[in-house]
């Protein structure tokens, strides 16, 4: 009988159910019953049965443990310097932040034992050994230093006003990176919750206005404009309307053509100055979302591939690292229409253009 080395049994497992086994085959040669045979033993009468067919075919030969099913792929002692490499964390193998994936841990195993593993085989090796994904807990590495109503159909108008106006429909959503950074799942043994050392300064340093612009027939296209907040005594820490009609602008002249503007009830965004702009410019048109409805911007889904990724669980050293690391994730989504594509779809927002009427004939 074989047991796949992924299903848990130690040696003394097997000894032990081997030697069960064995008393069954005792008791199939004394001709008792499968139900007997199962009580007495505490198993079910369907394992019974299986051990009695192979009983049949080899006799008690084949009621013996052969052993795992598969060589281990680590020795003791390198899984025991493995354990040893992960402990010392990410950082220490070159990595930019804290997070154990499959991938890092592949090539910790490549270049510490010249071995190449698979990642199902990386992933099969560390279940085995209590390894699982989880959520890590946060520790200070310093301590830290001062420094929407309208309607649910406001989407559904938009849409048919871009279609009628051949525009593009533009969703915008601006959002705040600290030093102190999102936390992601990482590797970590089971029962020992893994911690994560960030630096203290939980004050937001970076806003970032972003663009998520779609057209039928149009590749999806992402805009956007950071804002530096400045350690300066009543220096704005926020975006003004006139950065939001700068950036409506700036994506007038990128798209080449009219835009259809639709997001949330800021207070900057109902500002006076926004509305005149918006009445005296006819390639803008702008709509509300309805209050408390993250779900209907696909921004909030960039937002999201940015926590969930490039700056999940890193220390950033100092402002610079943060907006570096913002930039090359934002870049990343901008090369890459399927992922705006897919934060679009996570809205329900259809973008397939209505079929015409039928003329009469």
């Amino acid at each position: 009988m074989w047991y796949a080395q992924g299903g848990g049994l130690t040696a003394e497992r097997r000894a032990f159910r081997e030697q069960v086994r064995l008393e069954a085959g005792v008791r199939f040669e004394a001709g008792e019953k499968t139900s007997a045979i199962a009580r007495d033993l505490r198993v079910s009468e369907r394992s019974v049965e299986r051990w009695r067919r192979a009983w049949r075919e080899g006799g008690v030969r084949a009621l013996r443990s052969a052993g795992p099913a598969s060589v281990p792929k680590l020795s003791a002692e390198q899984l025991a310097a493995l354990e040893h490499e992960l402990g010392k964390g990410p950082t220490a193998h070159g990595f930019e932040d804290q997070r154990w994936t499959l991938a890092r841990v592949q090539a910790v195993i490549g270049r510490r034992f010249r071995m190449r593993l698979s990642i199902a085989t990386v992933w099969r090796l560390l279940k085995r050994h209590g390894w699982s994904w989880q959520a890590p807990a946060r520790r200070a590495l310093e301590p830290s230093t001062p420094w929407r109503d309208v309607e649910a159909g406001g989407v559904a108008a938009g849409k048919s006003t871009a279609a009628a106006l051949g525009a593009w429909l533009v969703f915008e959503d601006e959002a705040g990176f600290a030093m102190t950074p999102p936390r992601a799942r990482t590797l970590g043994r089971r029962g020992q919750t893994p911690v994560v050392r960030v630096r203290g300064r939980s004050r937001r340093r970076i806003s970032v206005a972003a663009l998520c612009c779609c057209k039928p027939g149009e590749q999806s296209r992402m805009i956007y404009r950071p804002r530096f907040h400045l350690p300066l005594p009543g220096a704005r820490k926020s975006f003004a309307w006139t950065d939001y009609r700068n950036l409506a602008l700036r994506a007038h002249i990128q798209l080449g053509g009219p835009i259809v503007l639709v997001w949330d009830n800021l207070n900057t965004h109902l500002a006076v100055g926004m509305k005149q702009y918006a009445a005296e410019h006819d390639w803008l048109t702008v709509f509300q979302l309805p209050s408390y409805a993250p779900d209907l911007n696909p921004v909030e889904g960039l937002w999201s591939l940015l926590r969930r990724g490039p700056t999940a669980n890193t220390a950033f050293a100092d402002p610079d690292h943060l907006t570096r690391t913002l930039q090359r994730g934002l870049r990343r989504i901008q090369l890459r229409p399927a992922l705006i594509d897919g934060c679009l779809a996570g809205t329900g927002l259809s973008l397939t253009p209505p079929t015409p009427p039928l003329k009469p004939q």
